[in-house]
């Protein structure tokens, strides 16, 4: 591996347009090398990285082998990648898109199943009335067995699903599905349900490191800049800063800590609290007869430390 610091991106559909959006929104602009249609590309404001666009699932596969040191896809997808994930990949900031849910469902016509436990006595009756085992059709093979594997299924097997997995009860080429869903619309309309406790995962896009990758102090630092821009960002989307006109007596130094005792953090000319919090604490300041208190809205914050970098280096150093 070269001394860049390798990180894959989506290489199309919604989700890369939503990974564009969010690395502008930190202000990193991500440019495609060698056209439209390039499949490399670069981050304006971070040196030393080369940025792969990949499928998804071929994110997490090589975020797994080690073929990259960062990318963004989902969960499920790294899920799927096989156990023992946590020694392969760190998971180290959930992007807040690119949501949806793991789950088993069941056609709506069998009204005695609701959830898992119902699941595992309907499958005993398949296989003693049929002679063959109820079949699940899925393209998450790995999760659908630990899933069900916990809720003490053994009565079925997989069909795997190369197409629309929601269809496969209607065309008769499985019993169960196991498969993605956003809305649950889809499974509605292919009159299926999701059983009660039927949720494998409640995904979303990560920003993930491969701990199988070669880390060179190079490709560190670079991470680190990249890592603490995103921080930042992050921190900033939580926060507001509130001023005011300072006075140093008793009354102000009272009010300070009564918002201090609430989560807010003192800074050289006023507090930083959390931007759900920035009304009740700007009026409670004003009735402690400080003000105008002005309420903001930081682009940044960069701290000192930094969690995520932090976890990482324990990990690859």
């Amino acid at each position: 591996m070269s001394g860049e610091l390798i990180v894959a991106v989506p290489s199309k559909g919604r989700l890369k347009e939503q990974v564009e959006a969010w690395f502008s929104d930190c202000g990193i602009g991500l440019k495609i090398v060698g056209g439209a249609r390039g499949y490399l590309a670069e981050l304006k404001g971070v040196p030393g990285v080369q940025v792969r666009l990949l499928s998804a699932g071929d994110i997490a596969e090589a975020l797994s082998l080690g073929e990259v040191h960062l990318g963004v896809t989902g969960e499920d997808l790294l899920r799927e990648t096989g156990p023992g994930l946590d020694a392969r990949v760190m998971l180290l900031r959930p992007l807040g898109f690119g949501r949806a849910d793991l789950v088993v469902a069941a056609p709506k016509s069998w009204l005695d199943v609701e959830a898992m436990a119902d699941l595992e006595e309907v499958a005993h009756d398949y296989l003693a009335r049929t002679g063959r085992r109820m079949r699940v059709a899925t393209k998450y093979l790995a999760q659908t067995r630990a899933f069900f594997a916990r809720h003490g299924v053994v009565d079925y097997r997989i069909v795997e699903s190369g197409g629309a997995t929601e269809g496969a009860p209607a065309a008769g080429a499985a019993e169960l599905v196991v498969d993605i869903t956003t809305t649950g619309a889809t499974l509605v309309a292919n009159g299926l349900k999701v059983l009660d406790d039927g949720v494998i995962l409640k995904s979303q896009a990560h920003l993930a490191a491969s701990l199988k990758a070669g880390w060179s102090a190079e490709q560190l630092g670079s991470a680190e800049r990249l890592l603490r821009i995103i921080e930042a960002r992050a921190a900033a989307l939580t926060s507001s800063t509130l001023v005011w006109p300072q006075t140093g007596d008793a009354v102000e130094a009272s009010a300070i800590a009564g918002q201090e005792a609430l989560g807010a953090v003192r800074r050289p000319h006023g507090l930083l609290v959390e931007a759900n919090r920035a009304s009740d604490a700007a009026l409670a300041l004003a009735a402690s007869g400080l003000g105008p208190v002005t309420a903001a809205r930081p682009e940044f914050i960069f701290d000192v430390d930094c969690a995520p970098l932090e976890a990482l280096k324990k990990r690859v150093i």
